[in-house]
């Protein structure tokens, strides 16, 4: 896709008629007059009614707001349904994803490696790209080694699992991500959580908790739906202060802090051996799959033996860790990447600010613009659509009831004019 004509194409907004991807995603499914049952002992219980329901109702107005296909890859400009659309809800941060450079990396292992490994790390699966994109990676990250699995979550789930358990306790914001409390649950640890950003709500849960042999602080670099920073000094500070270990979740923030994007560690000037457990994704500003945990060489050596999903799940495809080798290369060669991207943000943020919109506690590249109503923020992202512009709402139960958001995130390849046309359809939209 040519990206000045599409641009250009964009540029007045004009309300269409761009369809709903429900027609598709479920054909007559919600239209059948469905009488479904929610029995205790059916396979679909109680638990379901309100997902079938909400899902339902957002297909009889047209306004399933989820699934899109898209019929290009991902970028500035999309196409979905053959019209062109406004991406503003991708991870790619930093404008990577069909970079001819990274493209042709995976092409080349892909030819060399073939589309997969034949085994677990542990086992046949391991191949020398692993070994070079780990030590790429902890060299990227400054500490001693790093080691990689399928996705981001299963790096949470790995690491937490395999050091702690039911003797011991975690402490997590309680943002944190999904995957990170899905990794408490596996590990059955004790789990205690402060409010959000609030140290003082973590020294009152550190010293009012359970009896617990280690005491595991967790918090995220970036907050994926608030957009906000955590305050990594301060918990360094409380970690030293209380003997605890700190897990740092970096999917958002890699690529996206700091003046070469190392992340939380370099925005804030602290050294990375500060913080026990580094971990993140390799699916968002880096435009691969994949997941890290970059740790001492002890600890991943450890973990290495450990962890359940370096042993029993199959290897990292060669083509997504020779994509992840190069984009790091790329970083490093082009950090104005990372400034171009801050830039649009702020670009961006203050624009939706002047317009009137409540933006919340975002910092970074991650813009909520907060609608608080659930059915209010499907059909705004619906009516965005018409518009051309492809944005996540987010609804309960992925945020609280009463804070459903849309999810806007900006990336390094989004054009002034991009924005500006993002701008004129928030202005024609602030009265829906």
């Amino acid at each position: 896709m040519n990206g000045n004509v599409a641009k250009d194409e964009l540029a007045i907004p004009v309300k269409r008629d761009f369809p709903s991807s429900s027609g598709q995603m479920f054909e007559d499914f919600f239209r059948s007059g469905r009488n479904d049952a929610y029995k205790k002992s059916d396979l679909i219980d109680a638990r379901a009614r309100r997902l079938f329901e909400n899902t339902a109702l957002a297909c009889s107005l047209d306004a399933y707001p989820f699934q899109a296909p898209l019929s290009t890859r991902s970028g500035p400009i999309v196409e979905m349904n053959g019209h062109r659309m406004l991406m503003l809800s991708s991870y790619d941060y930093l404008g990577l994803i069909g970079d001819p450079r990274v493209d042709e990396a995976a092409i080349a292992a892909l030819r060399k490696y073939g589309t997969g490994t034949g085994g677990v790390r542990l086992l046949t699966g391991t191949l020398e790209l692993h070994q070079e994109l780990e030590e790429a990676l902890a060299e990227f990250k400054g500490t001693e080694s790093a080691i990689t699995f399928t996705s981001g979550y299963a790096a949470n789930l790995a690491v937490i699992s395999a050091l702690f358990g039911p003797a011991d306790r975690v402490i997590a914001d309680s943002l944190s991500h999904r995957s990170l409390m899905d990794a408490c649950r596996l590990a059955a640890v004790q789990v205690q959580k402060f409010e959000h950003n609030d140290m003082a709500s973590l020294r009152h849960e550190l010293k009012n908790g359970p009896e617990a042999n280690r005491t595991l602080i967790i918090s995220d670099g970036v907050f994926s739906m608030d957009g906000d920073i955590c305050p990594l000094p301060e918990l360094i500070a409380i970690k030293k202060e209380f003997g605890c270990f700190l897990l740092m979740d970096e999917s958002h923030a890699s690529g996206v802090l700091g003046k070469h994007g190392r992340g939380t560690d370099e925005h804030f000037g602290v050294s990375t051996d500060d913080v026990d457990i580094w971990t993140g994704s390799l699916a968002k500003a880096i435009p691969s799959n994949g997941g890290f945990v970059a740790v001492s060489r002890r600890l991943a050596i450890f973990l290495q033996h450990a962890s359940a999903p370096f042993i029993f799940s199959g290897a990292l495809a060669a083509p997504a860790a020779a994509a992840v080798c190069e984009t790091l290369r790329i970083l490093k060669q082009e950090p104005e990447r990372v400034a171009r991207l801050r830039a649009n943000a702020a670009f961006l943020r203050d624009g939706l600010r002047n317009l009137g919109y409540d933006t919340g506690l975002s910092q970074t590249a991650v813009i909520p613009v907060m609608l608080y109503d659930d059915a209010k923020t499907a059909l705004f992202a619906r009516k965005l659509r018409d518009y051309g512009i492809l944005v996540s709402p987010v609804l309960f139960p992925a945020v609280a009831q009463g804070a459903a958001r849309l999810r806007l995130c900006v990336t390094a390849a989004h054009t002034t004019k991009n924005l500006e046309f993002a701008l004129d359809v928030f202005e024609k939209m602030r009265s829906v």
